[in-house]
């Protein structure tokens, strides 16, 4: 077996923590998304999706799991920003990411290209490394199985003009890309509960990523006030 199997072996059926905060978060600190990802791994999670060279360095020095590693940078003129250009690929790439997720949606990247055009040389340039494409539709997904990509994420469902609305976690687009393609298919966005958790793995899911309602308290406290003052 080699090492991208026993990666893909560590995480199926198993929960993968997203541990990220952005610049205007509170929690926003490499150190303390390396302890984030601490709790998390004694929690019993499999893997981490991280966002950043800084964050995935300081991780790497607390826990020993698979991550999947992005960076978001936005650009003018481009909705897309979750590792949209080559050169976030490299930098993931040279720090040893495990697993690089892409933003894997239709629309025109920063560069000006598709997804379609872009991947293609990016799978040929690193045939070993793991990529994982961050979908919102179904066609989407598709598309990215026939581009060579290794697991296909419902990341984006929801956050897309196409998709804006969409109630959350979507187990309709889950149970269809399940259905129809031969990569492994990550459920990702919106699941807030374990009965949620459990379902997606009920639909077949090969793995799932939980972020906000595990790492972000901000977010967490707001829920719970919403229900106080209702």
């Amino acid at each position: 077996m080699n090492t991208d199997h026993k990666i893909l072996s560590e995480i199926q059926h198993n929960l993968i923590v997203s541990c990220q905060a952005l610049p205007e978060e509170p929690l926003h600190s490499p150190f303390i998304m390396g302890r984030m990802a601490y709790a998390a791994y004694l929690g019993g999670a499999a893997g981490i999706r991280a966002n950043s060279v800084d964050d995935i360095r300081e991780i790497k020095k607390n826990v020993n799991l698979p991550i999947i590693g992005i960076i978001k940078q936005v650009y003018a003129g481009s909705d897309v920003f979750i590792t949209p250009t080559l050169k976030e690929v490299e930098a993931l790439r040279n720090e040893g990411v495990d697993i690089i997720a892409m933003d894997a949606t239709n629309r025109i990247r920063p560069d000006g290209t598709t997804i379609s055009e872009l991947f293609p040389r990016i799978r040929e340039m690193y045939q070993d490394q793991l990529f994982m494409a961050d979908c919102s539709t179904y066609e989407e997904g598709i598309l990215a199985e026939d581009l060579g990509f290794d697991l296909v994420g419902t990341t984006l469902s929801g956050y897309t003009k196409a998709t804006k609305g969409k109630p959350l976690p979507d187990f309709e687009l889950v149970e269809r890309l399940v259905a129809r393609l031969s990569v492994p298919v990550i459920s990702e966005g919106g699941i807030s509960t374990p009965e949620q958790l459990k379902k997606m793995y009920d639909l077949g899911v090969y793995s799932a990523v939980v972020g906000s309602a595990i790492t972000r308290p901000m977010e967490i406290t707001q829920r719970f006030m919403k229900a106080v003052r209702e």
